[in-house]
């Protein structure tokens, strides 16, 4: 009874799996387990009971998430050059990439800013009266100035038709002189897929179809790899709507589009996706507004 008392005691000071089983070794083979001669294994609690009762209640192998099982595709935009080289297919390629093979790979960095609209009148019926706030100003302001502070070199500025994100747009390129406008249509709100889970407090007016073959092609026409003839990483900025941004965000990371009514973006609030010659795709800021002082945040 007292090495039995000792045993548990160690056990209880040291709280490790091995002493319980040096413990327990010790106990064994002087017979202290009752039963049988000291050591001669014939003992009512064998070794293996007690070294399996000495392990933790979990181990990593049970605790470690299971694959999805879906690899990443890198043609995903259609452009990977390994896939297809002037219309031929893959099996057609050489062993030794010839001059034209190389010349056809993409080589710079596509990095593009989304950037939400400011917050608008919510009481205007037509897109023309749903104009910015005092407030929306203000944000696009700041927005404006957090684009030119990151000292960027700037390609392009594209923006949604729609007069919220117009505004926003214009009032951005302010403080980006010589960055080119671009309006369009494609990029204009809508429900881009029926989002999961569903929601009852959100019934959008267009159906989903419509609206997201629309988006899907906004998608298509924006978000890709570089051109085989883009020489320098490129830096383009894109003024539109959260319905539009989180899709792009979920398409680009191949996650289940069905998931981009999860996310949640203020106004004015800046999402960097960055696309690798490879294909590779990253998200480096989803919805930053930390530019902006706490009093001058929304999300209409």
């Amino acid at each position: 009874m007292a090495y039995r008392r000792t045993v548990k005691l160690l056990c209880g000071l040291a709280g490790g799996s091995a002493v319980v089983i040096a413990a327990a070794a010790a106990a064994d083979s002087h017979g202290y387990f009752g039963g049988g001669q000291p050591g001669d294994g014939t003992s009512r609690w064998s070794r293996f009971t007690v070294i399996k009762a000495a392990q933790p209640a979990w181990t990593p192998v049970s605790h470690t998430p299971a694959s999805s099982g879906h690899a990443w595709d890198f043609n995903w935009d259609k452009r990977d050059p390994s896939a297809l080289v002037n219309g031929r297919k893959k099996e057609s390629v050489t062993e030794y990439p010839s001059s034209e093979q190389e010349n056809g790979k993409p080589k710079a960095t596509r990095n593009i800013l989304l950037i939400r609209h400011s917050q608008y009148n919510l009481s205007g019926i037509t897109d023309k009266e749903r104009f910015l706030t005092p407030l929306g100003r203000e944000q696009a302001e700041l927005t404006g100035q957090r684009l030119a502070a990151l000292g960027l070199k700037y390609d392009l500025l594209i923006h949604s038709s729609m007069t919220r994100a117009t505004e926003t747009a214009n009032i951005i390129s302010k403080h980006l002189p010589g960055v080119d406008l671009v309006s369009c249509d494609l990029l204009r709100e809508g429900a881009p897929i029926e989002p999961v889970p569903p929601v009852t407090h959100w019934k959008p007016d267009a159906v989903y179809h419509e609206d997201g073959a629309r988006i899907e092609a906004a998608f298509r026409r924006y978000i890709h790899r570089a051109d085989p003839k883009q020489k320098e990483d490129s830096y383009e900025i894109i003024v539109c709507h959260a319905n539009v941004i989180r899709y792009f965000v979920c398409r680009a990371l191949q996650f289940p589009p069905e998931g981009w009514l999860r996310m949640g973006l203020n106004n004015g609030s800046i999402t960097w996706l960055t696309i690798r010659p490879s294909g590779r795709v990253a998200l480096r800021t989803l919805g930053d507004s930390g530019f902006m002082p706490p009093d001058k945040l929304t999300r209409t």
